[in-house]
């Protein structure tokens, strides 16, 4: 199609978003339409695959610099990410990552418009998502990404966190960004809570132009072709040398010390705060009162002792050291507190001041550590999910949740190996935030330990189904079930151990687990500290990742 430069971006179709940014007549699509890569998990749910799995990724040239357009399509399964989707993404990231190593400049667009994870694939999108928050991260250390929010769909979910890690983000003012959507936080936490309907309030909590005021997106776009070319060639070229959002740590929990939780946030508040320079932060401290049982807790104790230095200021946020084997290594745990600044952050919940914190502590071990040896750290995961409010998405929690993955990600890249062990529940946001960007991950063999999405009453309301049908659909599909058994299926769960006391484990089960951890150790000292290995693994080459395995030998194929 004749496209004009003040013909609106968010009206075209992804393919034509990326034809329309890069410069005339230089865009080659890679894995186009004809390539015939598609999802192999809908059909079996009754869906209709498409044939670029609703992702299209375009190579050319921006104003004469080599550049890589990804562009998320809104209109197929609502931008949601599946396996084939996520590894076009992953892979595009990587072989763009791979071309600065090598001394050739490649610059990256991510168009956003998807609602995060594409439940139908529930745990495929974890697994990619987490892949491509590590070629973020990992890219930017050459060349700034740059994400754009058109509107239509906007961006949710696993996806908000993507845009998170961005180096700079532009929005329109129809662009929307935040983790939980809002019939999603309906559904969790009450129409009290948010409501949904109530279409000028979430614009008003998560539009783009409460967005770029809040600082929490970095420029506001007429929706125009031409508006969108300039404000990304001026990203790309300015000589800014602030840090990403996920690494402002001091910057933005004053959001979260400075609020009076009681009270719903407002924008001109956050505005100011944001906008400040002060840096200081208050303590919040004070014993954990669990309101839950937190397996999380037992386990971290069962390593670090009951001792341990690890509740200075947020109670529920555990760090500690202990020893595998002879060697000293770092443990850290999110649990309940009863007593959490944030209401809906009291039952082990991913929250606002939990993400923060995280990450300050992950960048403490990699600063203790920078002229010697390199700890192991060890993410014990007990994690219901994040925390679903309005002053969680008004405050950021995808910011939030990006700064812990940022933290990993940089701790792996900077020589500590991290180890997931999931004794609990490693849910949705969470598990993306604190353990999907582990080397190696261990799971017990029990029935209390789940890795999903979302709730299956969520999951219906949003896929328009019946809980029933929700259920049904994990028989026939890995990747929607809830148990540990098939997420194992998909090839990226490296330890499966029964242990005699899941829930209240005792030096038998520690020394057991041990084991287990410096086995993984040594396996991650041979073959390196990237996260390709869970797609390379044999469960994983053998059938749980034989799509994103052919995506990527596709695509380096293509790629020029």
């Amino acid at each position: 199609m004749k496209l004009t430069n003040k013909q609106s971006l968010t009206d075209l179709n992804a393919r034509d978003r990326v034809h329309a940014l890069l410069d005339e007549n230089t865009c080659e699509e890679l894995l186009g339409p004809f390539d015939g890569i598609e999802s192999p998990h809908l059909p079996a749910q009754g869906i209709v695959p498409q044939s670029d799995d609703g992702v299209v990724i375009g190579k050319g040239l921006l104003e004469g610099k080599r550049t890589v357009i990804i562009a998320t399509e809104g209109q197929f399964q609502g931008g949601g990410i599946g396996e084939v989707a996520g590894a076009k993404i992953a892979g595009a990231l990587e072989l763009a990552l791979r071309d600065n190593q090598n001394g050739l400049s490649t610059q990256v667009v991510l168009v956003l418009d998807t609602g995060g994870v594409r439940l139908q694939e529930a745990n495929y999108g974890l697994l990619t998502i987490a892949e491509i928050h590590a070629a973020i991260i990992a890219l930017r250390e050459y060349v700034p990404v740059i994400g754009i929010i058109p509107g239509k769909i906007g961006v949710f979910g696993g996806m908000a966190i993507s845009a998170g890690l961005c180096s700079k983000l532009i929005m329109t003012k129809e662009g929307r960004m935040c983790l939980n959507g809002p019939e999603v936080i309906e559904q969790e936490a009450g129409i009290t809570e948010l409501d949904s309907s109530d279409r000028r309030l979430v614009w008003r909590v998560i539009g783009g132009e409460q967005r770029v005021k809040t600082n929490l997106a970095d420029a506001l776009s007429e929706d125009d072709i031409d508006s969108f070319k300039a404000k990304i060639n001026a990203l790309f070229t300015s000589d800014s040398a602030e840090e990403p959002r996920s690494r402002q740590i001091y910057r933005y929990r004053q959001i979260v010390n400075q609020h009076d939780p009681s009270k719903r946030i407002q924008p001109e508040i956050f505005r100011e705060i944001t906008h400040s320079n002060n840096s200081s932060v208050q303590k919040n401290s004070g014993p954990v009162n669990q309101s839950a049982e937190s397996r999380g807790e037992k386990w971290f104790e069962v390593f670090t002792g009951k001792n341990a230095a690890h509740m200075e200021e947020i109670p529920s946020v555990l760090y500690g050291s202990g020893k595998v084997g002879e060697q000293e290594a770092c443990f850290l745990a999110v649990v309940p507190n009863a007593e959490a600044k944030y209401r809906r952050a009291t039952d082990g919940e991913f929250g606002l001041e939990e993400g923060w914190k995280l990450a300050e502590y992950i960048n403490s071990i990699v600063e203790e550590d920078k002229n010697s040896l390199k700890r192991p750290i060890v993410a014990v995961v007990d994690t219901p999910s994040q925390a679903y409010g309005y002053n969680e998405e008004m405050a950021g929690i995808h910011l939030s949740c990006a700064a812990a993955v940022d933290a990993y990600a940089t701790a792996r890249m900077e020589g500590h190996p991290i180890i997931t062990l999931i004794v609990g529940k490693a849910i949705s946001g969470a598990f993306l935030s604190h353990g999907m960007q582990g080397n190696r991950i261990i799971a017990l063999d029990d029935d209390h330990v789940q890795v999903q999405v979302m709730s299956k009453e969520s999951a219906a309301r949003v896929t328009l189904r019946t809980v029933e049908e929700v259920e049904r659909a994990s028989e026939t599909v890995p990747a929607t079930g809830y148990d540990i058994h098939s997420f194992k299926k998909l090839g990226a769960l490296d330890e499966l151990v029964h242990t005699e006391s899941p829930g209240t484990p005792d030096v038998k089960d520690k020394e057991l687990i041990e084991q287990h951890i410096l086995s993984q150790l040594a396996d991650v000292q041979e073959k390196g500290l990237d996260i390709n290995h869970r797609w390379k693994t044999a469960q994983a080459v053998k059938e749980g990742r034989i799509a994103s395995i052919n995506v990527r030998e596709k695509m380096e194929e293509q790629w020029i």
